[in-house]
């Protein structure tokens, strides 16, 4: 019998560690800059919204939930001065091209050759209520070029998972500021430094401490063990909502997916280090909780 739950969980991580190196490579920023947009600007928002941006700004806010309406706005209007949201995502791929061939040649024929089941289980997946999956599932999907292909399939998939984990978070009453606390705690990260990287100031934060104190997971200051079981519960509930696209691909290749990503998954995270820091794409990291 297939342990679902778990496997969910190692290919969701294996996605996250495949995907997320892109939003702050050299590579896509220098391409991003050279559109015309001034330094690079908002290269993760913009590159990362781009097929759900011309919604406009309030709706990629609602979408990606923990980042500050205002920061969005920012990098969304600066875009929009200087080049489209098509091409934003074109020299993104491009540079995804790039960064397979130099950071993980040795997955990249492999990955190009599992496209078609992965589009096949990420078209599989309920659309209602994944604003973002949507907008990228309805987006070019660059089939001439194998391993590029899967990877986008892939970032679909992780996408429907965001989407769902927001949801998650929504029917409990989490804004997204307390998230990220929770999720500081979660995995031994300083403090607050998720809710800080995503915007938040004094003011948001200490509200979002009062209300995590009154709902009983926090002491001293800290996230208690009763805030971490209920963080906890939050990802078990995320990983079992998000079997549906690994049922979908099969135990067989979502082994074979995990088994082709995982050796190389510390080759992504160290471009993550090098490029912005060792904190940052949390959700690629495990956790350093003693």
């Amino acid at each position: 019998m297939t342990d679902w739950r778990t496997l969910s969980a190692r290919a969701s991580l294996a996605s996250h560690r495949l995907i997320g190196w892109i939003y702050w490579d050299p590579t896509g920023i220098r391409l991003f800059t050279e559109l015309g947009v001034p330094n690079g600007l908002g290269y993760y928002i913009t590159t990362r919204s781009a097929p759900l941006a011309q919604a406009g700004n309030d709706v990629v806010t609602a979408a990606f939930y923990s980042i500050r309406a205002e920061f969005i706005s920012l990098c969304l209007d600066v875009a929009r001065q200087h080049t489209t949201f098509e091409d934003a995502y074109r020299v993104r791929n491009e540079a995804v091209i790039a960064g397979l061939q130099e950071y993980a040649p040795e997955i990249v024929n492999e990955l190009g050759a599992l496209a078609h089941q992965l589009w096949a289980a990420a078209d599989s997946l309920p659309i209602a209520g994944h604003t973002v999956y949507a907008a990228h599932k309805s987006w070019p999907r660059n089939e001439d070029n194998p391993a590029l292909s899967a990877w986008l399939a892939v970032n679909c998939i992780r996408e429907w998972r965001g989407d769902t984990h927001f949801a998650i978070l929504a029917s409990e009453d989490i804004s997204g500021v307390q998230a990220g606390l929770l999720h500081d705690a979660y995995l031994g990260y300083p403090g607050d430094w998720i809710p800080r990287s995503r915007g938040a100031d004094d003011v948001q934060l200490e509200e979002a401490w009062n209300v995590l104190d009154a709902r009983g997971f926090v002491n001293d200051g800290r996230i208690n063990e009763a805030g971490l079981a209920y963080r906890e519960y939050i990802e078990d509930k995320t990983n079992e909502l998000c079997e549906k696209a690994w049922r979908a691909l099969g135990a067989e290749l979502t082994e074979k997916y995990c088994a082709l990503i995982e050796p190389v998954g510390h080759k992504f995270l160290a471009r993550i280090d090098a490029t912005a820091g060792e904190n940052w794409m949390p959700a690629a990291r495990d956790s350093r909780r003693k």
